[in-house]
C-alpha cells in the first residue's frame, strides 16, 4: 500500500494547516509542491503568450504548453495529442460537445440519454439542447441505493438515441458505472458516448483508446492541479466535424472580411489567450500521480473507504447511502445521514472541529428528489488521507449523535 504519512509531506497546506482534516476530495483536491512551485517558476522565469511570439521566451512557453498536451494523451491512453483539447473544467468540455458537436446534428423526435445519478454539468447542457431543438432528454434509472438499473438502459437504447452521457463514477454516492458494457451497447446502435471522468482519473488507469469512448472529460482541479483547466477528449473524426463555439484569435488560418477558416482541432477550440498556467501546472500534476501505482492508490482507497463505514456502521441512527459492500468496487466516497440531524449541521459541526466534508444535494438535485433526501454530507477520501483521520472523523459524529439525542 501507498504511504499516506509520507505523501502528506508534500502538500504544503497540511504543514500550514496541521489540525485540517480535509475530507472534500470529490470537490475539490488539495495541491502538492511540485504543482505550487511549478506554476510559480512559470511565472517567474518562463511566462509568456504561446503560439504568437517568434522570441526565445515564447518559443519555451509554446513548448511546455504543448508538451502538456502530449503528457495528458499518454496519461488517458489517448492515441494523439490532436484529441486532446484544452478547456477550463469538466463542464465547459461538456458543454463544447453538446453545442458544438450535439446540437448541429440533433433533429426533433430524437432522443439523447443520461442517467438519474448525473452531476447538473452532465444534465442542464443536454437538456437545453434538447429544448431547443424538440428532442427529448430521457433518464436511465437508479434503484433505491443509487445503483444503475441495467435493465432500463437496455431497454431505452433505440434507434433514435444521438449521444448518451454518462458519469463513470458518481459523485454523489461513489456508485462506479459499467462504462465499457454501456459503451459497447450504444456503439451497436451507432451512439457516440461522453463520459464524464472527473471523479475517477485521478484514482483509475483510464485508456480512451481501450473503452473506444467517443468523448472524455476531467478537471484539473480534482487531480491534483489548479483550477480553471480541463480536458476534452474527443475522437478525431467527431472533432474535425465541430466548428468552434467560441470565437475570436489563436483559432484562425485565414481571415477575411467575407469568410474565416480555423484551424484544424484541437486548436480551434481554444479562442483567445488560455489558462497558460492552469495547462502549466495540470502537467506538474499528471507528474505528481505518475509517481504512484494507480492500483496501489485504488487498494489503498478501497481500504480507508471499508474502514471508515466500518466504524461508521457503529453509530446508530447513521444511514450510508450506496452500497457498503467491501466485495464491491465503489470511488472512496461516503455519503450518509444522520437521523434527526440535517446534513448542513453535521457539515457545519464537523467544520468546527477542523473536518472538511461536503453537505448538500451535491449538485445531483433529482437524484436526491427520487431517493426523497434532503441531501447527505459526503465525506471523500484521497491518497493523503490516515485511517487516525478516519478515526477523528468518526469519534467527531459519535459525539453528533449523542447530542442531537
Amino acid at each position: 500500500m501507498i504511504d499516506p504519512t509520507e505523501i502528506r509531506k508534500s502538500f504544503p497546506i497540511f504543514a500550514n494547516n496541521p489540525d485540517l482534516i480535509y475530507f472534500d476530495n470529490a470537490a475539490t483536491t488539495q495541491k502538492p509542491d511540485i504543482v505550487v512551485d511549478g506554476i510559480c517558476d512559470f511565472y517567474k522565469n518562463d511566462y509568456s503568450n504561446i503560439h504568437r511570439g517568434i522570441y526565445d521566451l515564447a518559443a519555451i512557453t509554446t513548448q511546455k504548453y504543448e508538451a502538456v498536451r502530449d503528457k495528458v494523451a499518454t496519461f488517458i491512453g489517448a492515441p494523439s495529442r490532436e484529441n486532446i483539447v484544452y478547456t477550463s473544467g469538466t463542464t465547459a468540455g461538456i458543454n463544447l460537445v453538446a453545442f458544438a458537436f450535439l446540437a448541429p446534428r440533433l433533429q426533433a423526435g430524437d432522443e439523447v440519454l443520461i442517467t438519474a445519478m448525473e452531476h447538473h454539468a452532465n444534465l442542464i447542457p443536454w437538456q437545453i439542447v434538447c429544448q431547443s431543438k424538440g428532442a427529448t432528454l430521457k433518464t436511465i434509472p437508479v434503484n433505491e441505493d443509487g445503483s444503475l438499473r441495467r435493465d432500463s438502459f437496455r431497454s431505452l437504447l433505440n434507434n433514435k438515441t444521438k449521444m448518451l452521457a454518462i458519469v463513470h463514477i458518481s459523485n454523489a454516492t461513489g456508485y462506479i458505472n459499467p462504462i465499457k458494457d454501456m459503451i459497447n451497447l450504444a456503439h451497436e446502435f451507432k451512439v457516440p458516448v461522453l463520459v464524464d471522468g472527473a471523479q475517477s482519473v485521478a484514482h483509475y488507469e483510464i485508456d480512451v483508446n481501450a473503452l473506444d469512448v467517443d468523448f472524455f472529460v476531467f478537471s484539473g482541479h480534482k487531480v491534483f492541479g489548479p483550477t480553471g483547466i480541463g480536458i476534452l477528449y474527443g475522437k478525431s473524426e467527431h472533432l474535425s466535424r465541430m466548428e468552434p463555439l467560441n470565437y475570436g484569435g489563436s483559432i484562425i488560418k485565414d481571415v477575411r472580411f467575407e469568410k474565416t477558416t480555423f484551424l484544424e482541432p484541437p486548436h480551434r477550440f481554444e479562442a483567445g489567450t488560455t489558462n497558460i498556467a492552469g495547462v502549466i501546472g495540470l502537467g506538474y500534476a499528471i507528474d505528481f500521480i505518475n509517481q504512484f501505482d494507480k492500483l496501489k492508490i485504488q487498494q489503498y482507497l478501497k481500504y480507508l473507504r471499508n474502514y471508515c463505514i466500518s466504524n461508521m456502521q457503529e453509530i446508530k441512527g447513521l444511514r450510508i447511502l450506496g452500497s457498503i459492500d467491501d466485495k464491491n468496487e465503489n470511488g472512496a466516497i461516503i455519503s450518509f445521514l444522520l437521523d434527526k440531524v440535517h446534513p448542513h449541521d453535521v457539515a457545519t459541526i464537523l467544520g468546527v472541529e477542523k473536518i472538511a466534508v461536503r453537505a448538500g444535494n451535491h449538485c445531483t438535485q433529482p437524484l436526491m428528489d427520487f431517493l426523497e433526501l434532503p441531501g447527505t454530507s459526503r465525506a471523500s477520501f484521497s491518497i493523503y488521507n490516515t485511517p487516525y483521520e478516519v478515526d477523528q472523523f468518526v469519534r467527531a459524529l459519535e459525539s453528533i449523535q449523542q447530542f442531537f439525542k
